[in-house]
């Protein structure tokens, strides 16, 4: 005869046998399913196939999931100040990420460059210029010539990579020469569809979107003709007390996260 009590001592003993192990292989692999958490991250369009990547890496070698959000820098930035529940935002410059810590929005030092960027330009069509003899003076005329009829950057006043591309438009002299045939993406990855769909024919985009496309013809403008595309990291209020947003953040900055992020076309110091 099996009496109440000892019902509840066998489920006790139960229960711990089988989750001993559970236990253990949770500190075997590096994973433990009762500590593990969520940070949500806000990252700029540009570092989109990037982060996707170093999400995947930090699942991996943490537990936490990092749930990541796309759009512009600037319509992240006024997200986050609208109350979005972003955590973490990467951004794609260093005065937004500064705004919001100066704003009382972002934690106080918590604010580091993680990746320097590129701009290039990109199209479909192979024949529309040798990307291995353009130069800035073939830019000029290639822009301000027949062949192009719509050329697309990303809105300079939302987009870093877009007023990237406008001032080294500026330094060409074409910039204003060329407005009836500019198209503004809302954000960098909208600009590059722009020019993959054949409603431009020719793009600014970022270095990283077209790294080792098989598709297209690129050329990587030189980082002397614009400033220094630095990106800015910054921990917001909502996740100071978040495990995940804390290993996050220390995330990016290891060696792991920075094979990733050089391997996708972004440098870790300004050229």
């Amino acid at each position: 005869m099996i009496w109440l009590s000892d019902l509840g001592t066998m489920k006790k003993h139960l229960a711990y046998y089988f989750s001993v192990p559970v236990l253990i292989w949770g500190i075997i692999l590096g994973i433990s399913p009762v500590w593990a958490e969520r940070v949500n991250v806000a990252v700029a369009a540009n570092f989109t196939a990037t982060a996707k990547e170093l999400a995947q890496d930090f699942r991996e070698s943490t537990g936490h999931e990092a749930v990541l959000s796309f759009g512009s820098t600037g319509k992240l930035y006024a997200q986050i100040l609208h109350g979005a529940p972003f955590e973490i935002f990467l951004a794609a410059d260093r005065a937004r990420p500064r705004k919001l810590e100066d704003e009382g929005h972002g934690v106080l030092s918590s604010r580091f460059t993680y990746a320097y960027g590129q701009i290039a330009l990109w199209s479909r069509h192979n024949e529309l210029f040798n990307s291995k003899k353009l130069s800035n003076e073939d830019v000029a005329k290639l822009v301000t010539g027949d062949k192009i009829t719509r050329l697309a950057i990303a809105n300079p006043k939302t987009a870093p990579y877009g007023l990237a591309a406008e001032q080294y438009l500026k330094k060409l002299g074409v910039y204003d020469q060329i407005q009836g045939k500019t198209v503004y993406g809302e954000n960098i990855a909208q600009t590059y569809q722009f020019a993959y769909t054949g409603n431009a024919e020719l793009a600014v985009v970022a270095y990283a979107q077209v790294l080792g496309s098989a598709s297209g013809q690129h050329w990587l403008v030189p980082p002397e003709d614009y400033e220094p595309l630095g990106q800015d990291a910054v921990l917001l209020k909502r996740g100071q007390f978040n495990g995940a947003a804390l290993a996050f953040m220390d995330y990016l900055k290891s060696r792991d996260a920075a094979v990733i992020i050089t391997k996708f076309g972004y440098t870790l110091e300004p050229k």
